[in-house]
């Protein structure tokens, strides 16, 4: 293992663990974003620069951007905020799951070996690559961007929607 694909682990576990510990959403989903960028700096480490600009293109720049609106339109009240009574059940039973998934990842990984057989490498350009996305698959592209078009409205028109009987959202 390399100095830089350590570093770039570094980045990618470090930021996505502090991003599931902290309250603010909003410092979670910045950290997200942090997370991205180390998974497009090992697609560039490991040499398919046009995936890791894919990986920018559409994680760093346009989910992201879903993400921080989605938690920037929902309001949430003090209420909702504050800890639940059976919260340490729910971290208990989270360290459980969390434990038996990795065990389970460990003993998969431990077991496994891989007898690796040269095959050819594949030779396709970008220049392929986006006459294929542009010809052929146009019309789910353009599905997806009006699917999450539609999403992003969605999440507006619920997250706007004054409920009566709810005295803070009141003027």
């Amino acid at each position: 293992m390399t100095f830089v694909l350590a570093v770039i682990a570094l980045v990618i576990l470090g930021s996505a663990a502090v991003a599931m510990s902290l309250r603010n959403l909003i410092h979670s989903a910045l950290l997200l974003i942090a997370s991205w960028f180390g998974i497009a700096a090992f697609y560039l480490w490991a040499g398919a620069e046009f995936v890791a600009f894919a990986q920018v293109l559409v994680y760093v720049g346009a989910i992201s951007m879903v993400v921080l609106f989605a938690v920037l339109l929902t309001r949430r009240s003090r209420a909702d905020l504050a800890v639940a009574p059976d919260a340490l059940n729910r971290i208990v039973s989270a360290l459980l799951a969390g434990g038996a998934v990795l065990g389970l990842l460990a003993y998969a990984v431990l077991t496994t070996r891989l007898e690796v057989t040269p095959s050819p490498t594949p030779t396709i350009k970008v220049r392929e690559l986006g006459v294929a996305l542009m010809g052929p698959h146009t019309a789910a592209l353009l599905v997806i961007g009006v699917l999450l078009t539609v999403a992003l409205l969605g999440a507006v028109v619920v997250a706007s929607t004054n409920y009566p009987g709810k005295k803070e959202d009141a003027p």
